[in-house]
């Protein structure tokens, strides 16, 4: 049965014109213009340093123009700088929050029988289909928890909460896991940084599973092993949350039978060398 489950806290910003295809396509990390009718790409904007401005879901919405599912507290933010760099591209950028709505299928594993601008699965992993539609056009439940859940369980982080925007490398987010980031698609902000991330091995950090005994730890607790800081919590659902992981220290800390800690919580992670599934 479908469920569709209003993301309140996302807006749609609207990139279209002439020029929109290969104006997005030089700037974020994923290749918008292969992008099809019936698909999602998961990208980010990037400082020239490699860190993540914003992420976003972008989705070809006909007549060569795009949509982008994004952090409604960001939205405006993100406007204004893709404004910015249009320069002179025949390229129009409009804020259509108030206009439409994102929604997400969670329990769908073919696209729901909806009227929607554009449809597609989430392209990070089992969080089945997003769309986004006109405001009120499709009913929806209360399930936002069960969403989150789903999230937490797959390793898909959260913006603001697991990361934080302006100082978090894609790697370390995890971008690269959760098809966020195409190395073969050529040049994009920050692309110098990121590729050498990529091929000298250089993260040290990344957002990692966790389970608690009991319930999780709210967001922003420090996590020790053996006296020592590893990381830090982020998202949670029942006894199930994420966290920014130094790797190297959870590596020791595990190596050492020591068991990390938050606020009074005991915390149970992958092994430092699995990726998040």
């Amino acid at each position: 049965m479908t469920t569709a489950i209003l993301l309140d806290d996302r807006a749609i910003i609207e990139v279209a014109g002439e020029d929109a295809g290969k104006f997005l396509h030089n700037l974020v990390t994923n290749d918008v213009a292969a992008l099809k009718p019936d698909e999602a790409r998961y990208a980010a904007l990037l400082t020239p340093q490699g860190k993540i401005l914003f992420d976003f879901l972008v989705f070809a919405a006909g007549e060569g123009g795009y949509l982008l599912d994004c952090p409604l507290a960001l939205s405006a933010d993100l406007e204004k700088r893709l404004n910015i760099y249009k320069l002179r591209s025949k390229v129009t950028v409009t804020n259509r929050s108030g206009e439409f709505d994102a929604i997400a299928f969670p329990d769908d594993i073919e696209a729901p029988k909806v009227e929607a601008v554009a449809i597609a699965a989430d392209p990070r992993g089992p969080l089945g289909f997003r769309a986004i539609a006109a405001k009120g056009k499709i009913p929806t439940q209360d399930g936002r928890s069960a969403y989150e859940a789903r999230r937490i369980h797959a390793g898909v982080p959260l913006g603001g909460v697991d990361f934080d925007y302006g100082g978090t490398f894609p790697h370390e987010a995890n971008m690269d896991l959760l098809a966020g980031i195409d190395f073969k698609k050529g040049c994009f902000v920050g692309q110098e940084v990121v590729s050498r991330m990529k091929h000298r091995g250089l993260v040290r950090k990344r957002v990692t599973k966790y389970r608690a005994q009991g319930g999780a730890p709210a967001p922003g607790e420090a996590i020790r092993a053996g006296g020592v800081e590893i990381g830090v919590t982020g998202s949670r659902q029942d006894g199930e949350g994420l966290a920014m992981i130094r790797l190297d220290r959870l590596g020791d800390a595990l190596a050492a039978g020591a068991t990390p800690v938050a606020a009074g919580a005991d915390l149970s992670f992958e092994t430092p060398d699995k990726p998040p599934t």
